[in-house]
């Protein structure tokens, strides 16, 4: 992926036409460990601490004698604050260097870990949680155009996919873990815990992650920020894949807001160690992930869709039994059915963008963020109203709008054809 396109800085030594002076890093050369270990590390914290509190939801209804609906606002506030300012805060790193923003966006959202155990209502965790989430949007909004500067185009593709690996590593544990230090302590115990590793991760990130030497820094000129932005969103396959990344991360997020609550209740009752240890299923996301590129080679971009959307559609409709067997099989199918559906849409975005590929990929990020805030209330307000069944009714519609939207993708392809052929 290039640098941002906002007309404020251009990459130095980017050129593939001069390779006996690209200073860039590449796997085996100096820098290049530390480097990746370091992103590796940030991407653990980011994502850590952006979900830390949906496998607690359960304990914090307790805690503070609030609904499932009210509590998931722990979660939609953190991503939606991470939605809203992913595209200022690469504007940001623009004007003042990716780690530059990058440690200043890990400070203040550790800081406020640190802060969250003691909350003492739950309008106050709401809030510090959306300022967490504000703050982690200048990670994914930096991390990729480090990349793009620091690193050989050769080794691009490996570099990113451990920051990747970091992120999943990073959603999966915080949730395992504090799944399993809250039913000892509490969730305010655990979610100490967390922050206290976010702040290790974040020390050990600034400390190992090379000085940047391909980066030339720029004003913020909005005004091509803001046309580069409305040139996206005037695309129509931009704005449906958009779409259908923010409709499959709607099912993903009201399922795992809300999973805990009908694990814990009856026929259930599950310790709330077990199921943390649910959020284990995201392994299955890294495999279906990693495979949706031969999807695409074989079935193409829309049957991929299809079948991602097939996929968490069957999931969900298994869910429904009272057999922790098949629950368990339905989240698998609903998690590996999103994240390849998710991986699909998101490598369109640079594929298609011709020009500004970071604003494109932010304003995916946005939309993908925006559907994680909406699935998480939405999907609980559905449970609390009409049970699992109304959780997993939002979640079929959802598909539904994914299928649709690919379906006009497919309508829209073929005019295309048939007028190049007349």
């Amino acid at each position: 992926m290039t640098p941002a396109s906002t007309g404020a800085s251009t990459t130095v030594g980017a050129a593939s036409s001069a390779p006996v002076t690209d200073s860039r890093m590449t796997p085996g050369g100096p820098g290049y460990r530390r480097m990746s270990f370091a992103l590796f590390l940030a991407g653990v914290a980011t994502f850590a601490l952006l979900y830390s509190t949906q496998a607690l939801l359960p304990l914090i209804s307790g805690d503070f004698g609030v609904t499932a609906s009210e509590a998931s606002w722990t979660v939609a506030a953190s991503t939606g604050g991470l939605a809203l300012f992913v595209i200022p805060m690469s504007a940001l790193s623009e004007r003042f260097g990716r780690r530059t923003v990058m440690t200043a966006s890990l400070a203040v959202a550790v800081a406020v870990a640190l802060l969250v155990p003691f909350a003492g209502s739950l309008t106050t965790l709401v809030a510090l949680r959306a300022v967490q989430g504000a703050a982690l949007a200048g990670l994914p909004a930096s991390a990729t155009a480090y990349l793009a500067e620091e690193v050989r185009p050769r080794a691009l593709v490996t570099a990113i996919g451990l920051f990747v690996a970091g992120n999943s590593v990073g959603g999966m544990s915080g949730r395992v873990v504090t799944g399993w230090v809250a039913q000892e302590w509490g969730w305010r115990v655990a979610v100490g815990a967390l922050g206290v590793l976010a702040v290790a991760c974040a020390v050990a990130f600034r400390l190992l992650l090379p000085a940047p030497k391909h980066f030339t820094a720029g004003s913020l000129r909005p005004r091509v920020l803001l046309g580069t932005v409305r040139a996206h969103l005037a695309d129509p396959l931009l704005r449906r894949l958009y779409a259908i990344g923010a409709l499959f991360m709607t099912v993903f997020g009201g399922v795992y807001t809300v999973i805990g609550y009908r694990l814990t209740q009856e026929p259930f009752g599950l310790p709330q160690g077990v199921v943390g240890s649910v959020f284990l299923v995201y392994l299955v996301g890294t495999v279906s992930a990693s495979a949706a590129g031969r999807l695409v080679g074989r079935l193409g971009r829309r049957g991929a869709l299809y079948l991602g959307g097939g996929t968490t559609a069957a999931g969900l409709l298994l869910s429904l039994a009272d057999s922790l067997a098949l629950v368990l099989l339905g989240l698998v199918l609903i998690t590996a059915g999103f994240f390849a559906g998710h991986a699909v849409a998101s490598s369109a975005v640079s594929r298609t963008a011709t020009h500004g590929r970071a604003q494109a990929s932010a304003l995916y990020q946005s939309a993908y963020y925006v559907g994680s805030s909406a699935g998480s209330t939405v999907g609980a307000m559905a449970f609390h109203a009409g049970g699992w069944a109304g959780t997993v009714a939002v979640g079929l519609l959802a598909v539904l709008g994914v299928v649709g939207i690919t379906l006009l993708g497919s309508v829209a392809a073929a005019r295309v054809a048939a007028a190049r052929t007349a």
